[in-house]
């Protein structure tokens, strides 16, 4: 039986690499830009929504990070930062996403003179709020916040220190991003062997613009519980019947290290040529842990639902492949093994077993 879009929509799903600024509504950039005088692309939500997946697919790096000034300059304050969190809650909820990690860089709300601290808090507080009104609506989710440090900047111990200060509040782990190349992971070591001894969680962007030395790096030098994107491992993967894993590829599948693989802003960063060819399938055949993700739902005009969807186009799978996606994203959560346990038992398996019969 052919699944639909509307179809996926209905069934549990589990986000892992979501990053805040990069889901805002349209409408909501435009009231908020009205408010701080800050000039748009386009007034009009329609438009400017066309405008944001248009830089984004341009093929310009300048272009695409232009998307995110847009996106970062609305959010320099503690009521906008609120919204935009409540928001992005509900409409997670809303396309039947259960449990989703949303990351964010606190170094980059600054502006309007917030604390470090007071950003958090802004941010935890609307994913609560969020995740209220969701529950009300009858979509009830669970909302963990990653905190990000920029990986051309210094500050990655300041904000490894701010993620364990909130650690009790809502925040559930730690992650570097920005540019990989010329900025390997190893620059901050010293945030990673703090936030081993205090027994926190944290997975680095590696693996998407830059090769198999990132991944490397991000899992035996600074032990990164997760990849984001990790795409890459692929190079590590000797084409043939069967394919032949090197010994990297191997050591990720064996010690079953979350892929936090993003279709969509795969196909548009260049890391695939298409969702066809995206080494997903290949991945999901040699059964790495794989999960799939939104990254970036504005500038990539996606959902989970649609990322989904666009699986089981290209790869023709069934809801037993959904499941299967799903359970490892819930199974690669940074929240404590009973409450995963509890979603997979109560709220996934239940939902997908009515379908898959």
């Amino acid at each position: 039986m052919a699944i639909s879009y509307e179809d996926i929509v209905k069934v549990p799903k589990a986000l892992l690499h979501d990053h805040l600024d990069g889901g805002l509504r349209p409408a909501t950039i435009v009231e908020l830009a009205a408010e701080v005088g800050h000039e748009l692309p386009s007034t009009d939500p329609e438009a400017l929504g066309r405008w944001f997946a248009e830089a984004a697919n341009s093929g310009s790096l300048e272009r695409y990070l232009e998307t995110f000034a847009h996106t970062v300059a609305v959010m320099q304050t503690g009521p906008a930062l609120r919204r935009v969190a409540r928001e992005c809650a509900l409409d997670l909820a809303a396309d039947g996403v259960v449990y989703a990690e949303v990351r964010f860089a606190p170094e980059q709300h600054l502006e309007q003179n917030l604390t470090l601290d007071e950003v958090v808090d802004a941010v935890v507080t609307g994913f609560r709020e969020g995740s209220a009104l969701a529950a009300e609506a009858g979509t009830p989710i669970r909302v963990g916040t990653l905190l990000t440090a920029m990986r051309h900047a210094a500050r990655s111990q300041e904000i490894a220190e701010l993620a364990v200060r909130h650690r009790d509040t809502g925040v559930v782990g730690f992650d570097i991003a920005g540019a990989e190349a010329g900025f390997p992971p190893t620059r901050h070591l010293d945030a990673f062997e703090y936030l081993q001894r205090e027994n926190f969680h944290f997975t680095i962007h590696a693996g998407e613009a830059f090769g198999l030395p990132s991944i490397w790096q991000a899992i035996q030098w600074c032990g990164a519980d997760r990849l984001g994107h990790g795409v890459r491992i692929v190079d590590d993967i000797t084409p043939g019947n069967p394919p032949v894993l090197g010994r990297l590829a191997a050591y990720v599948r064996d010690k079953r290290i979350p892929l936090e693989l993003c279709p969509s802003s795969n196909v548009q960063t260049g890391a695939a040529a298409s969702i066809a060819d995206h080494p997903i399938g290949l991945l999901r055949d040699l059964r790495f842990r794989v999960t799939v993700n939104t990254d970036n739902r504005l500038m990539s005009g996606t959902s989970m639902s649609r990322e989904m969807a666009l699986l089981v186009d290209a790869f023709g799978y069934g809801w037993k492949e959904l499941q299967w996606f799903t359970i490892n994203a819930m199974k690669s959560a940074f929240i404590p093994f009973d409450e995963r346990l509890k979603i997979i038992d109560e709220v996934i398996k239940p939902a997908y077993a009515k379908l898959i019969g």
